[in-house]
């Protein structure tokens, strides 16, 4: 992810002050930056923060694989300075969030919702992060918890409840990341689809917030606050 900000560097006007890597430390070039963009490694994140903090820098961290609990001290942490904490950048999905929450308030439960997802066949997780978000905020504005998740259908399963909300994961060949919303009902059916063919799609999102997140009170904040969609 680091060569994919440095590539797209030059078309969003941006600098990069300095590249670290492992082994690095970072707080030897953090005078000379005006923002930290962190795709690391989750057991780096702490450290990184806490310089952040000591040198009052903003930072974008897009760095996954922290627990609940480690997540809920960090986000304690990081709000001690401007800082964009997201777990895809990608503008077009954050307006795809944006668009399946406001579906997901309009339609009734009479829309029967279903999540499709597409990834390359090394992918190890499913559903993908994307599609787990997707399924937060449609569960969040019909009010269900995860107990109505369908993960796939097999055999005998009867008609289909309304409460249910379908999760399906494909995999194969080199699809960097395909997701659909499926609002169907009796009559009519609406698809909010994203598709991902180029990884750069989140470096450029990641600059975008480092752009938008420089002169703006500390505090967490997320694509939606950078993209003005809340």
């Amino acid at each position: 992810m680091g060569l994919a900000i440095a590539a797209a560097a030059a078309e969003t006007d941006a600098v990069i002050a300095a590249a670290t890597d492992t082994g690095d430390n970072p707080a030897a070039h953090l005078a000379g930056c005006a923002v930290i963009i962190d795709f690391s490694s989750h057991q780096a994140t702490h450290a990184l923060l806490t310089q952040a903090v000591a040198a009052q820098k903003p930072i974008v961290i897009g760095t996954t694989g922290h627990s609940a609990a480690e997540k809920q001290a960090l986000l304690a942490l990081a709000a001690k300075v401007p800082c964009v904490w997201a777990g895809n950048f990608s503008v077009g999905v954050n307006l795809l969030f944006a668009l399946t929450r406001r579906a997901a308030a309009v339609l009734g439960s009479d829309y029967d919702t279903e999540v499709v997802e597409m990834h390359h066949r090394f992918k190890k997780d499913a559903p993908s992060g994307t599609a787990a978000r997707l399924l937060e905020i449609i569960l969040e504005e019909r009010e269900l918890t995860s107990a109505a998740l369908r993960h796939g259908r097999s055999g005998i399963t009867g008609e289909r409840q309304p409460t249910e909300v379908g999760v399906h994961a494909l995999r194969g060949g080199d699809v960097v990341g395909d997701h659909t919303v499926i609002f169907a009902t009796l009559g009519e059916r609406i698809e909010l689809t994203h598709k991902a063919g180029d990884r750069a799609i989140f470096a450029r999102g990641a600059l975008r917030a480092a752009h938008w997140v420089v002169g703006q009170p500390p505090g967490v904040y997320d694509m939606q606050d950078v993209l003005g969609l809340k």
